[in-house]
């Protein structure tokens, strides 16, 4: 897709999400549940896509590559290796937000 309004629909059919390592693209996937294969946009300025896919990946949440090793990926995976992401837990940032500003 170049634009949606929303891929809530397509992820829910989706087996397998192939997608850029954009932050919002990421947690939207994984907290679908959905496998995910992040390729990298490595001509992004401080390829700050690498980071957020390494750590994923590290984390045991997902498969990264570039668009040279994409095809590769794809014949080597094994997605029973990949952890369910945990869901967020927003109360806890409203407590930290609390106690900085000195509310509680």
């Amino acid at each position: 897709f170049r634009f949606k309004d929303s891929l809530a629909e397509e992820l829910q059919r989706a087996d397998l999400v192939i997608s850029h390592a954009g932050a919002g693209s990421c947690l939207e996937t994984l907290e679908e549940g959905k496998p995910l294969i992040v390729v990298i946009n490595e001509k992004l300025m401080n390829n700050h896509q690498l980071e957020l896919a390494k750590q994923l990946h590290r984390d045991g949440h997902v498969l990264y590559c570039n668009c040279s090793t994409l095809v590769e990926t794809l014949q080597s995976m094994d997605l029973s290796t990949l952890k369910p992401f945990p869901p967020g837990q927003p109360e806890k940032f409203a407590l930290f937000l609390d106690k900085a500003v000195g509310l509680k």
